[in-house]
């Protein structure tokens, strides 16, 4: 898992942007990053003042304090990545406050209110609401975009710089169509931009990949969609058996460490990764002890195949 500084956190004196960081995924690498001991800028749009449109309760101040009770440095900066002034205004006050950029995570989403889920999917996409599309869109692209055109001039000025790109699904799973015309560009375009970073950085030392978390058990998917806590999640197996192979966002939090603190981390550049994956590689694990490689299970599933959790962790 690269080397280990003295105090065992590999990451201690590294600075770390985690865009979308108030929740789910964002939330659990900003954290697990400053476990490892890095300074983490928190960012989104939901403070102790203001939620944002999607209205859920978590904030990126929460998500800082976790950072900073892991072990690492949180810093929250509210900021809403689709306005190109507040995300240079970010950057400047890492290069003021820090002189150096070593991870840039673009976990921006926030689009499921806009998705339909489930009853969108399948229905044809003249027949969606536009209005919704684009702004799916905005938020899964435009936002990556804007931040990256901003970050990665600090990020590249020394070499080691890594910048990951965060979608749902790996690039072999994304290969098929989603079923919703504006969620499956939002979900294929992160893997579309590491495969171009990673040819942009690489003659600057720099390393871009795409980085999947499984069947995740976001604070959204354990409060309104299964009604389970994090504790109780396997109440919810009798109604959904195939949430047996879920992780907590802990999970991809440790995958994006573990390539963070990977001196040989170039050797990913380009690629669409995920947690699972990672965990077989590294080593680590969700906060159960497993190893739950979801969408192995998931392709097997939708083969006709009858996984058994067993198998997949």
């Amino acid at each position: 898992m690269g080397q280990q500084t003295q105090d065992g956190r590999p990451l201690a004196g590294k600075v770390a942007l985690v865009a979308g960081a108030t929740r789910g995924a964002g939330r659990g690498m900003a954290v697990e990053l400053g476990r490892a001991g890095a300074v983490v800028y928190a960012t989104g749009r939901t403070t102790r003042e203001h939620r944002s449109e999607i209205g859920r309760p978590e904030t990126i101040e929460e998500t800082a304090e976790l950072v900073t009770a892991a072990g690492g440095t949180g810093i929250a900066v509210p900021t809403d990545h689709l306005e190109p002034e507040q995300v240079e205004a970010l950057v400047r006050r890492i290069e003021r406050d820090h002189g150096r950029l070593d991870v840039l995570v673009n976990g921006l989403w926030g689009g499921d209110h806009l998705v339909g889920f489930p009853d969108a999917f399948g229905r044809k996409m003249w027949e969606h609401d536009l209005d919704a599309d684009l702004r799916i869109l905005r938020l899964g692209i435009d936002s990556h975009l804007i931040t990256s055109r901003f970050a990665l001039p600090l990020l590249t000025r020394r070499p080691g710089g890594l910048v990951v790109e965060v979608t749902d699904g790996t690039a072999a799973y994304n290969a098929k169509y989603r079923g919703h015309f504006a969620f499956d560009l939002a979900k294929h375009a992160p893997l579309r931009m590491a495969l171009g970073l990673a040819e942009e950085l690489r003659d600057l030392g720099c390393t871009a990949v795409c980085l999947t978390p499984g069947y995740l058990r976001s604070e959204a998917m354990l409060d309104t969609y299964k009604k389970v806590t994090e504790e109780t999640w396997r109440d919810a197996l009798p109604e959904d058996p195939h949430f047996c192979i879920s992780e907590s966002p802990a999970y991809v939090g440790r995958a994006l460490a573990a390539l963070a603190a990977d001196p040989e981390v170039a050797r990913w550049n380009g690629q669409s990764l995920s947690s699972g994956q990672l965990a077989r590689v590294y080593g680590f694990t969700d906060t159960d002890g497993t190893q739950p490689d979801a969408w192995r299970y998931i392709t097997d599933l939708e083969a006709g195949k009858d996984p058994q959790e067993a198998d997949y962790r």
